[in-house]
């Protein structure tokens, strides 16, 4: 399988205020092939959010590098970057959070084809199209964040991380603050999107059912390490680390 996503080594530090170094992620290496769907699992506090904030270079690594189509993206500023974000996108675990509350969803959506050089309405017209792909209609355009469901809010944040068509789209407990019905909702709809837009997605999540029900591959986070990865039915049915049998037998 061609690899679509590579870290190696990934280190990240944070300063404590009594001075002290307290290490978020420590030494994490993995891979991520095209069309794959990989889940990153851990309790609250095993370094996920922070790893997916590296990859997506919101968060400055300490060490260790990150590649995206063989591409060193480890330090990239300012332009380059830009052209990174043509590639990658991140979906947010709080949805209503990530669009500006003064601001219509198509506002949110249309912005970054805006940005690309297409004409206003040019750009209305795809952000139209997109929320259909994600199943919302188009009086959702001119409706606020706070007008919306969680789960409709979601889905045009999924349509505005396809703007720019993107290879990976990385998932922060995109599923978290849904019930059961949405999320499976979601899932189905991310399922669909993959098969229509080859893309990969990161999955970082703390609900084995549903990484079970929609991952291929998943990497087991404690306090920072990787503990153990394999593919998902393989991990969960036999789980070698001793952190990976507490979590199954916690949902057990």
């Amino acid at each position: 399988m061609r690899t679509l996503l590579r870290v190696e080594h990934l280190t990240k530090d944070f300063s404590t205020h009594g001075g002290e170094t307290y290490r978020a992620v420590d030494d994490v290496s993995f891979s991520l092939g095209f069309h794959e769907k990989m889940a990153v699992i851990g309790e609250s506090g095993s370094g996920k959010t922070t790893l997916a904030r590296m990859i997506t270079r919101l968060t400055e690594a300490t060490s260790g590098q990150i590649f995206l189509e063989e591409e060193n993206i480890t330090r990239a500023k300012g332009h380059n970057l830009r052209n990174i974000y043509q590639k990658m996108q991140m979906v947010f675990q709080m949805p209503v959070d990530s669009f500006d509350s003064r601001r219509r969803l198509g506002d949110g959506i249309a912005e970054s084809l805006i940005n690309r050089g297409m004409k206003k309405a040019e750009a209305w017209e795809e952000a139209e199209r997109l929320l259909g792909e994600c199943g919302l209609g188009k009086e959702f355009l001119t409706r606020y964040p706070h007008e919306v469901s969680g789960g409709q809010c979601q889905r045009a944040a999924i349509a505005r991380a396809l703007a720019i068509q993107p290879k990976l789209l990385i998932l922060d407990e995109a599923t978290s603050a849904l019930d059961m019905t949405v999320q499976k909702e979601i899932l189905g709809l991310l399922d669909s999107l993959q098969e229509d837009r080859d893309m990969s997605y990161l999955f970082i999540c703390h609900d084995l059912a549903l990484v079970q029900a929609f991952c291929d591959r998943m990497i087991v986070m404690q306090k920072g390490k990787i503990v153990e990865e394999g593919t998902t039915d393989q991990v969960i049915r036999h789980p070698k680390h001793a952190y990976t049998k507490m979590l199954m037998d916690s949902v057990l």
